[in-house]
């Protein structure tokens, strides 16, 4: 007698078939299954049925999606991803629905490059080759142990070293900061970060430190004009309840006009946006001069609000300290001002590409909206002079006083309203120093030489050592996220500078191939875990692991928790608790602060937890408009601050280089490589932007992926035909850094002058050979020179020449 086979079972013995084929070189996803069972009455086999279940986790990257994975899994493998969506057309439905990434988990997790086993490099061989032995956990912790004593004895906690890392998100995916101050040594911290380091440096000292974000979206719909700078939320943010969704929505319902002001001709401009600014790289601080100019020439500014909520826009406003010395940003502007250049649209249309009618006609538009909403992403402040133009961008909300009211944002990127989980607790880091995040490399290369007054080094003058210990947890930024990676590599590879780095991951990434030893870690998505997010609505993902942990592998947890144990601070670390017992005692903490939360068990069953904001979007600095005397600002004055006399005062007692443009008033400041400092020998601008296939480097070696969403090089049809480059070439992209090789798209939607490359895309090298990276990682053509104030990464500030491969 034959078995019912129903479809669904059916596709799931396909699916588990598909993947046994994966593991053979064959289809990954579109295998039949050859597993046959009882036999028909006709007397023809049919397939096995099989047992299935299905859980909730979800994605864990640098996106603030985070979408649902609803896992089918059988015979303990994964055998289909699929994802969250309500039964509703409701455009303010909350469904964190997974894009095209998220769906490919299932050829991410089963990669053919997954480590399985602790690994320590091959004797003889160098960091950097990759070349690596299989060896027994209780060999690897006591190697790590071992080195981890050392390194503190013979030169204390400033040498050990957390890396900087964006691949695993969650309440408990972060143990190793808790383990390095269970410890009871600590270690070197950092601040900042890779995406906004610039932004968030300078924004409070124009709003105050407690402002980090402008109005959501949702707000715009309210607005009658939007401008939206060097953003493209449809690509950077994917998911289907975070900023693309919001996007979308906000594109389809507002009365108002949309203008994207880009290099690019960005994914977000196809729909229902009004028109696309193409503009120089790096100027948009001039742009926002220029049409600062016309406001103020034809007395368009909100002069009340300036007075009431801001200082430093005129003399009268200055603080005592810069008054009578014609600082003001009116001076600036004006061609009184320290530089006695007047900023009109005929003087920024040569360095913006933009035409002076062009520019006056846009400042109308501006004077004449009711609700004028503000949106920057973060790629105008990945530069050289980022700190000056995401300043000066807030500026077009400031003048016109579109601040705090319906229709309006400060300038900042959109803002959310999220459900907030408590994390596990890292401990007390007895290290008061922190360096930027993009000077891990400088501070094993010259980390006793760093100052706070050059390097930005902070809780201290002076660090006392180099970093002698790297902790490299689920990131790629030693090398695929950092810059100059020619001159990162010499410094890894060069054993007398660091004397032990430690990798965790999933796969062997290009970072990880400096690693000493290496453990093999698990997805976020094979461990219980959790965490909340949000965009115009709040939810959050609740999960339990798919199967018990394969071969070899480790939670970070788990993990850190045989490395404490070996240096005699297990109790200190686990405090007798598993990872599934912190994840239940965070997520109660977290109902204790938010009590219309589900119970533990409730969220783990539902998987899906969505909350609508109650006051329908937020509205940036609102309270602040309301009153600003109840209100104030945590700034020095209690106001928006134009001139800073903090800032001020920080530049006075800092060193800053010859061509480091820094100043206390929001100024167009010229880039190190950009539009006005091109060569020729490197003609070009290079700028880098987020693309479909990857988040960040994540992704970026899942063959499917890279299929669909090949590395091109975007270059305007004018530039390539001067070279005679046509489309599909392999094209070579130069400069004084290094040099890559990719394929040439040849497109209109970049603007002439300018060549753009997704940045993310895995490096791959001979380093022992010409380093020409056959990968297409913008990052091997990027300076590794700090911006000015935030020492940030300023990895759209290039130049470089374009020729046929």
């Amino acid at each position: 007698m034959s078995k019912e086979l129903s479809r669904r079972t059916f596709v799931q013995g396909s699916a588990l078939a598909g993947l046994g084929a994966a593991a053979l070189g064959g289809s990954a996803l579109f295998g039949c299954s050859s597993e046959l069972a009882e036999t028909g009455a006709d007397g023809k086999a049919e397939p096995a049925p099989v047992e299935e279940k299905i859980v909730w986790n979800h994605c864990a990257i640098n996106c603030p999606g985070r979408c649902a994975l609803k896992l089918h899994v059988v015979d303990d493998e994964i055998v289909r991803v699929e994802t969250y969506a309500a039964d509703s057309d409701d455009m303010d439905d909350i469904q964190p629905r997974a894009c095209l990434r998220g769906r490919a988990y299932r050829a991410w997790v089963n990669h053919p490059d997954r480590i399985n086993y602790p690994m320590k490099r091959a004797e003889g061989s160098k960091r950097g080759e990759g070349k690596y032995e299989q060896i027994t956990w209780d060999e690897a912790i006591e190697i790590i142990a071992r080195n981890y004593q050392e390194v503190i004895d013979n030169y204390g906690p400033e040498a050990v070293y957390m890396n900087y890392c964006t691949g695993n998100y969650g309440v408990t995916a972060r143990p190793w900061f808790r383990l390095l101050n269970s410890l009871g040594n600590g270690y070197l911290a950092f601040y900042g970060n890779y995406s906004l380091a610039q932004l968030m440096w300078i924004t409070p000292y124009i709003f105050g430190a407690s402002v980090g974000a402008g109005s959501s979206l949702s707000a715009a719909r309210d607005s009658d004009l939007v401008l939206m700078f060097g953003t493209s939320p449809v690509e950077t943010r994917q998911g289907g309840a975070v900023s693309h969704h919001d996007y979308v929505a906000m594109r389809e319902m507002t009365k108002g006009k949309i203008y994207v002001i880009d290099p690019r001709f960005n994914d977000s401009l196809a729909g229902r946006s009004d028109e696309w600014l193409p503009i120089n790289p790096g100027t948009d601080a001039a742009l926002v001069a220029a049409i600062a100019h016309e406001l103020i020439a034809n007395n368009q500014v909100d002069k009340e609000f300036l007075d009431t909520y801001c200082v430093g826009f005129d003399e009268a406003t200055l603080p005592a300290s810069a008054q009578g010395q014609n600082k003001s940003y009116q001076d600036y502007i004006m061609g009184t001002g320290y530089d006695k250049v007047e900023k009109t649209p005929e003087w920024a249309a040569p360095i913006t590409g933009i035409a002076a009618d062009k520019i006056r006609a846009m400042a109308g538009e501006i004077a004449a909206a009711k609700a004028l909403f503000v949106d920057q992403g973060w790629g105008p402040q990945r530069r050289s002079n980022g700190e000056m133009t995401g300043w000066s961008i807030c500026m077009l909300p400031i003048l016109t006083g579109n601040i705090g009211l319906p229709g309006t944002s400060n300038g900042l990127r959109e803002g959310s309203y999220s459900v907030n989980l408590t994390s596990m607790p890292d401990g007390e880091n007895p290290v008061k120093a922190k360096i930027s995040v993009f000077s891990m490399v400088d501070a094993i290369d010259r980390g006793h030489e760093m100052t706070e007054k050059a390097d930005g080094v902070t809780g201290v003058e002076q660090l006392p050592c180099d970093i002698k210990f790297v902790i490299n947890y689920a990131g790629n930024c030693i090398t695929n996220q950092n810059s100059d990676i020619n001159w990162v590599h010499d410094v890894m590879s060069d054993e007398s500078k660091c004397q032990f780095v430690l990798g965790s991951d999933i796969l062997m990434t290009d970072s990880l191939k400096y690693s000493d030893v290496i453990l093999p870690d698990l997805f976020r998505l094979e461990q219980p875990s959790m965490i909340g997010t949000g965009g115009d609505g709040g939810y959050m993902l609740a999960g339990s692991e798919p199967y018990a942990p394969k071969f070899e592998r480790k939670s970070a947890y788990d993990a850190a928790a045989l490395i404490a144990a070996a240096l005699g601070k297990e109790e200190a670390f686990t405090e007798g608790k598993t990872q599934e017992d912190w994840l239940r005692e965070c997520y109660e903490t977290s109902r204790e602060k938010d009590p219309e939360l589900p119970t533990y068990e409730e969220a783990m069953e539902m998987g899906v937890y969505t909350r609508k904001n109650p006051a329908g979007a937020v509205i940036a600095m609102a309270e602040f408009r309301a009153d600003p005397v109840a209100n104030p600002l945590d700034t020095p004055s209690g106001k928006i601050e134009i001139y800073s006399e903090a800032l001020a005062d920080y530049i006075a007692a800092h060193e800053f280089a010859d061509d480091d443009f820094v100043a206390p008033i929001p100024v167009y400041a010229p880039e190190w490589y950009g539009a006005e400092t091109v060569t020729d020998e490197f003609p070009l601008q290079l700028s880098g932007f987020h693309y479909r296939g990857r988040l960040h480097s994540s992704w970026g070696g899942v063959e499917i992926l890279k299929e669909l969403n090949p590395q091109e090089a975007w270059i305007n049809p004018s530039d390539a035909a001067e070279r005679g480059i046509e489309q599909g070439d392999t094209v070579r992209v130069e400069n004084q850094f290094g040099a890559m090789e990719l394929l040439a798209k040849v497109t209109p939607r970049v603007i002439p002058g300018t060549v753009a490359c997704a940045q993310g895309a895995w490096h791959d090298a001979d380093m022992n050979g010409d380093r020409v990276d056959k990968g297409g990682c913008i990052n091997t053509l990027t300076t590794h020179r700090p911006s000015p104030f935030a020492k940030g990464n300023p990895q759209h500030t290039n130049i470089c020449q374009v020729t046929k491969a």
